[in-house]
Parts: structure tokens; sequence; C-alpha cells
């Protein structure tokens, strides 16, 4: 997609700071961390948001969550960390490109 802001970063048209890299997904700090650690796991696949999950596309979104979970253990958090997606705008969602936050490193508020 081409006024894709993470399709740009994914096609190197914008560059970032890479914490992995596959041939599926592609993950970067974020550019504004709301923690110490901060960033994002996207798809190379462009789909919108968590909404467009499919048969088709439901083994992508666990390859994302391992590559997570992969990350964790490597960058020592795996004790305790976030990951959120936005569906749309009401939820917050301002890139229309399937992310996952991932947050660690500070005590994170409970959603009670």
């Amino acid at each position: 997609m081409s006024d894709c802001l993470f399709c740009k970063i994914i096609a190197g048209e914008i560059p970032t700071t890479k914490v992995y890299e596959d041939d599926k997904c592609l993950a970067f700090l974020d550019i504004a961390p709301m923690a110490p650690t901060h960033f994002l796991v996207i798809p190379k696949q462009h789909f919108a948001s968590a909404a467009e999950v499919t048969e088709e596309n439901e083994a992508l979104i666990g390859h994302i969550y391992t590559v997570i979970a992969k990350l964790a253990k490597e960058q020592g958090f795996a004790d305790g960390y976030r990951v959120v997606t936005n569906v749309g705008e009401l939820a917050g969602q301002t890139v229309h490109h399937i992310h996952f936050h991932v947050l660690s490193g500070k005590q994170l508020g409970s959603f009670n």
C-alpha cells in the first residue's frame, strides 16, 4: 500500500531502528516510547487491524507472537511485558496497518 507509513518502513523508504526482521515481520523501536522498552512488531503483509484476521492470515499472527516471546527472552523482560494492538480510531489506532506494541521495563498499570 503506497500511502501506508508502515509499508514505507518495510520498503526501507523511512528509516527506523530495527529490533528484529525476518521474511514475515519487522520489529522496530517506537518513536514515542511509553515505557523503557517499547517497540512495534508489524507483519510485512498489509492489512488494517485485528478485525481483518482470517484463517488465511492467522498463522502470521501466531508467528508474530512467537517473535515477541523470543525477543522478550533475548532482551531479558520475559517475566513481564504487555502486548497491545488497537482496532480502529475509537481505540486509538492511528496507522491502519496491524501492529503490536510491546512494552516493558516499568510497572504497567492495570485495566481494572
